[in-house]
């Protein structure tokens, strides 16, 4: 297949100068970003996905790249099999004299801190700031007279409580806290569930973007104080208003190289998970407006709106439209930066070659759900539908042996071929799991999964190398194909816990223990294509 003729699955830049939002139809959750120089980046939450914590790279805040992934693995021997909603929640990304920083929360260990002088390159390996349950949501920040402070949220499923913001002072480097800091606002008469604070300062005051009321339905609120601790006056200054953009909010102030301000934020659509949206910005008696067609300093998302940084015709001539990466040709010796593993990884699940990938077959324990499979390789949706083609090389299949593509979300399907009894055999394999979360003491806190998968044979296969399509339409159906023949029955998704659904191949043993040692099987795909309805 022709790289040259790989299909732009979402076009935010229009190419005249404007932009359209959504810029990234992906699901990069809970978003933070910083300038500097001509250089944007953008961090999300990964949760107990492998490598962790995505790094974004523009050059314009429309088009993006992934460049990196702030963490290979996740610190915690607990996700070495998936925590479905746990692990890194929204981090922030910092610039502080010649140091990028970035800050993870870890609900259930504790905020770590990863540093390094190239976003491009290595990152230091993870040191906790302050090992704690129930904190989340940290951002620093660093004052004039060099004190540093961390400004961070809490969850009630693991402390008892929420709509609390705290700062805390810390080590100039971020090496650790150096107290517990204080309670600087209390969000439960006016902005419930504030969460997501990002700490910034502008001609005197200390500023805290919040977002409060909720993922789905909620806004953008700012506080403001003279004081580092307060008492913050509070503002909402972004609702959703007159547009289809629900819950417009938690993300990052940036200012462009021209001086003009912006917001990124996210929006939660279900199933594509939480999408990225650009806001124009500007400043009003020194409280921010957000959007546009502001009410009383309030304004509502933007749905097409000029490129930042430059005039209309400088924009169209610089412009070069750009999505994240999404189909892969497996035609190079490492595996393509869109892709993510269910758990942490280990190298000798894949590898990687000129002529495709080839997967080598994991064991798993008998009954185990494909919900809970650490190596299931995966990848977030790109566009509101789409199709999916991937071809497979069966020939390295051993007795017991399971491979096929996966949509995973919290009702999930696959379609997969199992040899058994030398013989090959397709099945479609969905099921559900919810999450169960308690209120009880942080140390009693342990989210389950209840999972029921129904297993369905269809048939007897006799290819030897099948092309699989997967037809995801409307936002919510999952279909297949093989060899142009539609099969098994369509799944209407739904999200996972806190993420969109993803999709993805995967090889399993399922051969009784006994005969379990043995060379692992393995699959060759050719290509994983996404092409537009």
């Amino acid at each position: 297949m022709d790289s040259k003729k790989l299909t732009r699955m979402w076009n935010a830049d229009q190419g005249d100068g404007t932009y359209k939002n959504p810029i990234l139809y992906t699901d990069y959750s809970d978003p933070d970003a910083i300038r500097v120089g001509e250089d944007y980046f953008m961090i999300a939450s990964s949760f107990c996905n492998s490598p962790a914590v995505p790094l974004l790279h523009s050059k314009d805040l429309v088009n993006w790249k992934i460049v990196n992934y702030v963490m290979d693995r996740i610190p915690f021997a607990e996700y070495d099999k998936p925590r479905h909603g746990c692990g890194a929640w929204a981090p922030s990304i910092r610039y502080h004299e010649g140091i990028y920083y970035v800050l993870v929360p870890f609900p259930d260990e504790g905020i770590v801190m990863c540093k390094t002088e190239d976003p491009f390159g290595a990152w230091s390996e993870p040191v906790y700031v302050r090992k704690v349950t129930g904190w989340i949501d940290p951002c620093p920040f660093w004052d004039e007279d060099g004190k540093a402070y961390m400004v961070s949220a809490f969850a009630r499923s693991r402390i008892g409580f929420k709509s609390m913001l705290s700062i805390s002072p810390v080590e100039p480097d971020l090496s650790g806290v150096l107290g517990d800091g204080q309670f600087v606002y209390d969000g439960h008469a006016t902005q419930p569930t504030i969460e997501g604070p990002k700490l910034y300062k502008r001609n005197g005051y200390y500023y805290i973007f919040a977002p409060a009321g909720g993922v789905a339905t909620g806004w953008q609120t700012v506080l403001r104080s003279k004081d580092i601790y307060g008492p913050y006056e509070e503002k909402i200054v972004m609702r959703q208003g007159n547009t289809d953009v629900n819950g417009p909010h938690q993300g990052a102030w940036v200012e462009d190289t021209e001086g003009n301000d912006w917001f990124l934020h996210f929006q939660d659509v279900e199933n594509a998970g939480r999408i990225v949206h650009l806001q124009p910005m500007h400043w009003e008696n020194d409280w921010p407006v957000i959007g546009v067609n502001a009410v009383d300093g309030c304004g509502e998302p933007v749905l097409q709106y000029r490129k930042p940084g430059a005039s209309a015709a400088e924009a169209v001539a610089a412009s070069e439209p750009d999505d994240p990466q999404d189909s892969d040709l497996f035609d190079r010796e490492y595996l393509g930066l869109q892709w993510q593993w269910n758990a942490n990884y280990r190298s000798q699940w894949y590898h990687c070659g000129r002529d495709g990938l080839t997967l080598y077959a994991q064991d798993v324990e008998e009954n185990c759900q494909l919900c809970d499979v650490p190596n299931l390789l995966l990848q977030k949706w790109p566009a509101p539908k789409f199709v999916i083609r991937t071809r497979l090389h069966l020939e390295e299949l051993r007795e017991g042996d399971v491979t096929g593509m996966v949509s995973l979300g919290g009702h999930y399907t696959a379609l997969v071929v199992k040899r058994e009894s030398g013989r090959l055999f397709l099945e479609q394999r969905t099921g559900d799991w919810q999450n169960i979360e308690s209120h009880a003491l942080p140390e009693q806190v342990r989210p389950s999964i209840d999972t029921v998968e129904k297993r369905i044979r269809l048939c007897e296969y006799e290819g030897t190398m099948p092309e699989i399509v997967m037809y995801v339409t409307s936002a919510k159906t999952v279909s297949f194909a093989v060899d142009g023949q539609p099969v098994g029955t369509g799944e209407d998704m739904t999200p996972g816990r806190w993420v969109g659904v993803k999709t993805g191949l995967f090889i399993l043993n399922e051969a009784p223990s006994a005969q379990k040692e043995r060379e692992p099987g393995s699959v060759k795909a050719d290509y994983y294509r996404y092409e537009k309805i």
